[in-house]
């Protein structure tokens, strides 16, 4: 393989596994600063010692560009595709291969770290038929969420992007936090220019069962409302530590995502796992539909939705009621029942 394949490949499964972003910048960054260069002249920098010496290429760099270039899959590279390997079942696995798209990732427009186009060549890498991008919205300061005049400014670029990646159906989106009142962080025009909105509560998650109820219920009745995201908030492992999930009459909340025809997210972050298997239990037995995201924040974060779909099937969500299962055309279809 090329070292710079070898070397994206790394960053891709580190992001994979969480790992700090200074980790996976360093391979990012060694990648570009060799990028372009032929193997040839790779192997005479080497044997030279200038390879060692070019900004950006640290001593793990050097050494899978050194064992790439010998023709074999690095060391390292191959530690970390042996370790990633999930054992996943049979009906996960069946059910991962049935999922089509991505309704919920983020970019260094909010509070990722990479270009909207990485994540889109990801998705395309992994297969994905299409991927929507959902920044944050403009109340979440912390992360630097998108205020209107830059998501109209982020429009444009998707429309762009669109002509550079024909196979993978890039959709507008945002992750819309759904304010203590109810209402949508994000004016009513905005969102009805975008192709899916998931709306997520991100602040007062301790609010008592009645407050944290009507807030949902505000947000799940607003109209330009798709997905209801990560719904107890809560945090199971990870650097930011653990978090109780919110208390909120679930059955209440399920109900009204059926009556208004809103997909309950089961978000395939390993930190997150939410919501807990009883609640798609309840889900299930109300009659919501499903969608399986990522929330992802970096390239190889994009590979959480085989976690996902493990988890659906081990509770018997069956594809039919999973909406990112569905061809883009019905998808969208079902977003925007009146246009």
């Amino acid at each position: 393989m090329h070292p710079v394949d070898a070397l994206q490949e790394i960053a891709f499964w580190l992001e994979r596994d969480l790992a700090p972003s200074f980790k996976v910048q360093a391979f990012r960054t060694a990648a570009a600063a060799i990028a372009g260069r032929s193997d040839d002249d790779l192997e005479a920098r080497l044997r030279s010692g200038a390879l060692a010496r070019t900004k950006g290429v640290g001593s793990r760099s050097l050494e899978v560009i050194g064992q790439a270039l010998e023709g074999r899959v690095p060391d390292y590279l191959q530690a970390l595709r042996d370790r990633e390997r999930e054992t996943t079942s049979e009906a996960g696995a069946v059910l991962l291969a049935d999922l089509r798209g991505d309704l919920h990732c983020h970019s260094e427009w909010s509070d990722g770290g990479t270009p909207i186009a990485l994540m889109v060549e990801a998705a395309r890498t992994l297969g994905r038929e299409y991927i929507a991008l959902t920044d944050h919205s403009p109340t979440l300061t912390v992360a630097h969420g998108l205020t209107a005049e830059r998501l109209t400014e982020q429009l444009g670029v998707l429309d762009d992007l669109r002509a550079d990646h024909p196979d993978v159906r890039v959709l507008s989106g945002i992750e819309v936090d759904i304010l203590e009142d109810g209402t949508l962080d994000q004016t009513p025009a905005m969102l009805d220019r975008l192709d899916v909105v998931v709306a997520s509560v991100h602040s007062k998650l301790r609010a008592d069962r009645r407050t944290m109820t009507e807030r949902m219920l505000g947000g799940i009745r607003d109209p330009h409302t798709n997905v209801l995201g990560h719904c107890t908030g809560r945090l199971v492992q990870g650097s930011r530590g653990e978090r109780p999930q919110s208390t909120f009459d679930a059955r209440a909340v399920f109900e009204a995502c059926v009556e208004h025809d809103v997909a309950l997210e089961i978000n395939s972050r390993p930190e997150r796992q939410d919501p807990p298997d009883d609640l798609i239990q309840l889900a299930l037995e109300v009659g919501c539909l499903f969608s399986i995201d990522t929330d992802a924040h970096a390239p190889g974060q994009l590979d959480f939705l085989q976690l996902g779909a493990e988890r659906a099937a081990q509770n018997g969500v069956s594809a039919d009621r999973i909406v990112t299962t569905w061809p883009v055309e019905r998808l969208l279809a079902w977003a925007h029942p009146q246009a």
